[in-house]
């Protein structure tokens, strides 16, 4: 079981009888003499989404939940909901909408890097990569002399996902997404 100073982004820990992944973690040290250094998580239940914030002094230990991570790649969608197939044994994975979330407006055909969360043999919830490439579908037209450091504009992506874009980008362009903030890095 790991300390509260060991748990990092991406730690799944059960608390309250619930399964919660880590979605943030900040540290802060008291200035009073015996102060001891406190790490405040932001968790997101594990099926559900319920968001809940939980504060830990560095000593106190959380337990790690029992899943396991499989790392798959995101196959289609359908009534039904998601369909990934992992990577290693090619067998599929339904994740329903619910699950899936706010993350299905990254998600394109073939995307890779994805783990399913899997509890007692039934996937969950899934945790994507870093960032990920997306084309721009629709967006203003490209204003005279706009230079990389002006005005953004909004873009809608091929996955309906709508992102602020710099005012130089146009449709059918492939741009970098950050998945955990939805903010634009740059072209790819």
């Amino acid at each position: 079981m790991p300390k509260a100073n060991e748990i990092k982004r991406g730690f799944v820990i059960e608390h309250e009888g619930r399964v919660w992944a880590v979605r943030d973690v900040s540290r802060s040290a008291p200035t009073a003499r015996g102060g001891s250094t406190l790490y405040r998580f932001k968790l997101e239940a594990i099926p559900g989404g319920d968001r809940q914030e939980l504060t830990l002094k560095g000593d106190d230990v959380a337990r790690e939940a029992d899943l396991v991570r499989r790392q798959s790649s995101f196959s289609y969608r359908d009534a039904d909901g998601f369909v990934f197939m992992d990577d290693e044994d090619f067998s599929q994975y339904l994740l329903d909408e619910d699950a899936v979330g706010d993350a299905a407006g990254y998600l394109t055909d073939g995307l890779g890097g994805i783990y399913v969360l899997l509890i007692d043999g039934t996937p969950v919830a899934l945790t994507l990569p870093q960032s990920v490439e997306l084309t721009v579908a629709d967006t203003a037209p490209v204003m005279k002399g706009a230079t990389a450091t002006r005005s953004a504009k909004p873009a809608t992506t091929e996955s309906g996902l709508e992102v602020m874009v710099p005012d130089y980008i146009t449709p059918g362009e492939s741009i970098r997404v950050n998945t955990e903030t939805g903010e634009f890095m740059g072209r790819s």
